[in-house]
């Protein structure tokens, strides 16, 4: 597939340059002016491209492959042919993700929408009373509440709604549709399309009519160099504050309860809902569609797989999966033990049937 328009090929950068900005070990140094413009997988990647490879699945691919560069760890150095310079790398996919900023940094954030010279337009709402330090921009149609501040650096998409006592930080990006109110916002941080930020927790009591609404009056902290994917959906505290901690990405789709509290540097993919008051503690990864209760710890470095519904503590650094979640190596047990009874009684049916 030809380069697409939506993020054209970078300039170029020598195979020097781009060694030495991701730390890795150019083999060949004769290679060193070789202009690298972009990144593309291995079975596709052609001369101007730099790829990278994890495994010995993609020993095929390599033959055809010509790229401008490949990274890729010592254990697989043998497996890349003579014609493709290899970028040696203690983690290729680290070393390739640094490339990828540097030849597509369009590439690392919801990109603005219009190419008004104004950087706040004439077309958004900005309240007299909001605080917007130099250089914040503000695309048309987004709504900048009462006494909200903004650092500088930070860009408002089209349609996004900043409510009323936001504090959001500096070199932030808060893409179209995105509301936040009732919180607070660090440095660096992404929010990307339609996600909700801040509205009232699920929290009712019986009552002699049905259910009583619970008041909701806590707030969303969302620490520095946090990454918020497209309409995922984080409630406020009911009384205390509902955490994000710094650096932690979470991905589209997914539910984070009142009073939640999670680590700095996790991982939580898609389709995850985290009930109320549950504590997630630093490095922590869970899988798409993974459910969380309530009111439960799961501690750090722990690893959640896909689709596990997870009903009590977890504890640190075990990886659990299966419904109730319990550890991984006895639910993948119990797996293989059904799969094979099952298969001996599909054999036992079929030898009865001949």
């Amino acid at each position: 597939m030809d380069h697409n328009h939506f993020f054209p090929p970078h300039a170029g950068v020598t195979l020097a340059a781009l060694a030495a900005q991701t730390g890795a070990e150019l083999q060949d140094e004769s290679q060193g002016g070789r202009i690298v413009r972009s990144v593309s997988p291995v079975s596709r990647a052609k001369e101007g491209d730099v790829c990278y490879i994890l495994s010995r699945r993609n020993k095929e691919e390599l033959a055809t492959c010509q790229a401008a560069a490949i990274f890729c760890e010592k254990p697989l150095l043998s497996l890349i042919p003579d014609h493709i310079p290899v970028l040696l790398a203690k983690s290729a996919q680290t070393a390739f993700a640094l490339a990828g900023a540097i030849l597509h940094p369009t590439g690392l954030k919801p990109i603005r929408m219009t190419t008004e010279p104004a950087r706040i337009s004439p077309a958004a709402y900005v309240d007299a009373t909001a605080k917007l330090e130099d250089g914040v921009e503000v695309e048309p149609m987004a709504v900048i509440g009462a006494d909200v501040e903004i650092g500088s650096g930070t860009r408002i998409g089209p349609g996004a709604v900043i409510g009323p006592g936001v504090r959001i930080g500096r070199d932030c990006v808060i893409a179209g549709g995105a509301t936040i109110q009732v919180a607070l916002v660090g440095n660096n941080v992404i929010i990307h399309n339609g996600a909700r930020i801040g509205q009232d927790g699920f929290g009712y009591a019986p009552g002699p009519r049905g259910m009583l609404k619970i008041v909701q009056i806590g707030r969303v902290i969302i620490q520095d160099h946090v990454e918020i994917g497209a309409n995922t959906t984080i409630d406020r505290g009911t009384m205390d504050d509902t955490v994000i901690g710094e650096g932690t990405k979470i991905d589209n789709l997914v539910q984070v309860g009142h009073n939640v509290r999670i680590g700095r540097h996790c991982g939580i993919v898609s389709q995850v809902g985290i009930a109320g008051s549950t504590v997630i503690g630093d490095g922590v990864m869970i899988g798409g569609a993974a459910g969380i209760n309530g009111h439960i710890k799961i501690g750090d470095g722990a690893q959640i797989a896909a689709m596990s519904g997870v009903l009590a503590e977890v504890p640190a650094g075990e990886k659990y999966g299966g419904v109730p979640a319990r550890p991984l190596k006895d639910y993948l047990r119990e797996v293989a033990d059904t799969l094979s009874r099952y298969d001996s009684r599909a054999k036992e049916k079929g030898a009865s049937n001949d």
